[in-house]
C-alpha cells in the first residue's frame, strides 16, 4: 500500500467507524501505524513501549544526555538505533510529516499544548499525557482544534480505560449509592515524588551552565527565558508553576476521573480553599492544600461538594479502617452506601464496609457498560485510527472538560484564594488578575490556535 492510499485508508476507516466498526476488520486494518514520539525520556518510555507493535518513525527530545537514569531519552533511543532523532518537534513534522500517522506526546506540561497543536495542524492523530494542557485557554483550544482537524485524540489518564471506573459508574447508575453529595479525593503529591523536589525550595534556583546535549531554549518552549537549573529538569519541573501544574495537575486527571464521569459533574462554579500550607515561593506550589469544588445540581442529580487533598492532608478514615487511609484514594458518600477506592486511579472499588457488597451481588456483576478494547489510552488511540472503535474513551471532548476542572482548581491553589468560576466567559468572577494564568503569555514563535477563536 503506497503512502497516499495508506493515509486515505486510515482516514476513511476512522470516519467509517462512526457507522459501524465491525465491518472494517479486514486485512488492511492490520497495516502498522507510523508513530512519532515527542518526549521519550521518563514518562515517554511508556509511550515508546506502547507503540512497540507499530512502526516508530521518529523520536524527538530536547535532552540527549547519557544520564544515570535508565529512563533517560538517550538510553531509550539506543534501544532503537535506526529511528531518526530530532530535538524540535516542528522540524520533525516538517521533515518526516509524510511518514507519520500519529504523534505520542510525553513532555512536561508546558509543552503539551504547542506540540499537540502542531501535530493536529499537520493532520496527525495524537496522544498527550495528562494534564491535557497547562491552562484553561489551551485546554479549550485543543478541544476546538480536534474538531477542526478531524483527528483521533486521547489523553493519558490510564484509569479511564480500566475496569474499576466502569464499576463505579455502573454502581452509581444502578442506584447502589443513592444520592451522592460528598466526594473526597486525595494524593500524597507534591511531596517527594518524581516531578517534585524532595523538599519545597525556599529561594529561586541559581543559574547553572547549560549541559552539553541539552537544548535548554527548546525545553522552555513558550515560557519566558530563564537561566538553566538542575532543579527544573530532568525530574523536578512539576512543582514550578511555569512548567508544571502542581500536585492537582499531576494526579487530578486520574483521581477525579471517576467522580467526574459517574456523577456527570461538569464544571464547578466555586472552588474553596479550606486549608493550605503556603510555600515560600510564589513560583512554586504550596506543600499542602485542601480545597472543595462546589458543583450545582445537574438535572435530577443533587449539588456535590468534592474535596481535594494533597501533600499529606487527608479526610477522616472510614469506620473500621484500622490502618487508616492510603496515600492516594477516593471516597464517594451516598445516601445509601459509601464507595471506597485505594490508589490514584480506580482499580478495585468496593463498598464500605466491604460486607455490604454481598447485598448487591447481582447488580455489581451485571456490567452493562462496554469495556475498553485495549486497556490503555495508546492502544485505544490506535484502535480508533483503524476504525475499530469510534474514538478513545478519554478523547478530547471528554478530556478537555476534565482537565479544565483540574486547571480551575490549580488557579485556587496557585493563588491561595477561593474563587468563583464563570465557565461561560472563561473568567474568575470579579478577579481580572487571574486572566494571565487562564491564558498565559507565550514567547514569539510559540503561538498556536488564535485563529480558532475568531468568529
Amino acid at each position: 500500500m503506497n503512502r497516499t492510499h495508506r493515509r486515505d485508508f486510515l482516514k476513511t476507516a476512522a470516519l467509517s467507524a462512526l457507522a459501524g466498526p465491525t465491518i472494517l476488520r479486514a486485512a488492511d486494518t492490520q497495516q502498522k501505524i507510523r508513530v512519532a514520539c515527542v518526549g521519550i525520556g521518563q514518562m515517554g518510555n511508556g509511550a515508546v513501549q506502547g507503540a512497540s507493535d507499530e512502526e516508530i518513525v521518529a523520536f524527538c527530545d530536547v535532552d540527549w544526555r547519557d544520564l544515570p537514569s535508565e529512563r533517560c531519552a538517550f538510553k531509550m533511543a539506543e534501544k532503537h538505533p535506526k529511528v531518526p532523532r530530532f530535538s524540535d518537534f516542528r522540524e520533525m513534522l516538517d521533515k518526516k510529516g509524510n511518514e507519520i500517522d500519529a504523534v505520542l506526546i510525553s513532555t512536561p506540561d508546558h509543552i503539551h499544548f504547542p506540540a499537540t497543536m502542531a501535530a493536529m495542524e499537520a493532520g496527525k492523530h495524537v496522544f498527550v499525557q495528562k494534564p491535557l494542557a497547562h491552562n484553561v485557554w489551551q485546554v479549550r483550544t485543543l478541544q476546538k482544534a480536534a474538531k477542526k482537524y478531524g483527528v483521533q485524540t486521547v489523553m493519558g489518564n490510564q484509569g479511564h480505560c480500566w475496569e474499576g471506573i466502569r464499576l463505579v459508574k455502573e454502581w452509581f447508575e444502578a442506584g447502589v449509592l443513592g444520592e451522592v453529595r460528598e466526594v473526597h479525593c486525595w494524593t500524597d503529591r507534591p511531596t517527594g515524588k518524581v516531578g517534585f523536589a524532595q523538599t519545597p525550595p525556599t529561594q529561586p534556583p541559581a543559574g547553572e551552565p547549560v549541559p552539553e546535549r541539552l537544548d535548554w531554549k527548546l525545553w522552555q518552549g513558550p515560557v519566558a527565558d530563564t537561566d538553566y537549573s538542575s532543579q527544573y529538569l530532568p525530574q523536578f519541573w512539576r512543582g514550578w508553576w511555569n512548567y508544571g501544574c502542581g500536585g492537582l495537575g499531576d494526579i487530578g486527571c486520574h483521581c477525579l476521573d471517576a467522580p467526574f464521569w459517574a456523577l456527570q459533574l461538569g464544571l464547578a462554579d466555586k472552588v474553596e480553599i479550606v486549608e493550605q500550607t503556603p510555600g515560600s515561593l510564589k513560583t512554586y506550589t504550596a506543600p499542602k492544600s485542601h480545597i472543595i469544588y462546589h458543583f450545582p445540581a445537574r438535572g435530577a442529580l443533587p449539588p456535590v461538594q468534592l474535596h481535594w487533598y494533597e501533600g499529606g492532608l487527608l479526610p477522616e478514615a472510614l469506620p473500621g479502617m484500622a490502618k487508616g487511609l492510603p496515600d492516594n484514594g477516593m471516597i464517594m458518600k451516598g445516601s445509601k452506601e459509601t464507595l471506597f477506592s485505594d490508589g490514584m486511579r480506580v482499580q478495585s472499588p468496593q463498598l464500605w464496609p466491604r460486607e455490604r457488597m454481598k447485598d448487591y451481588y447481582d447488580i455489581l456483576r451485571a456490567k452493562p457498560l462496554p469495556r475498553s478494547v485495549a486497556g490503555n489510552p495508546i492502544g485505544e488511540l490506535f484502535a480508533a485510527i483503524r476504525g475499530e472503535i469510534p474514538h478513545a474513551g478519554s478523547h478530547f471532548d471528554y478530556a478537555a472538560p476534565l482537565t479544565e476542572l483540574v486547571s480551575v482548581g490549580v488557579l485556587a491553589i496557585r493563588s491561595g484564594k477561593s474563587i468563583e468560576w464563570d465557565a461561560a466567559n472563561m473568567k474568575v468572577k470579579g478577579a481580572p488578575e487571574f486572566d494571565a494564568w487562564i491564558k498565559e503569555p507565550v514567547r514569539e514563535g510559540w503561538s498556536y490556535g488564535e485563529e480558532l477563536w475568531k468568529a
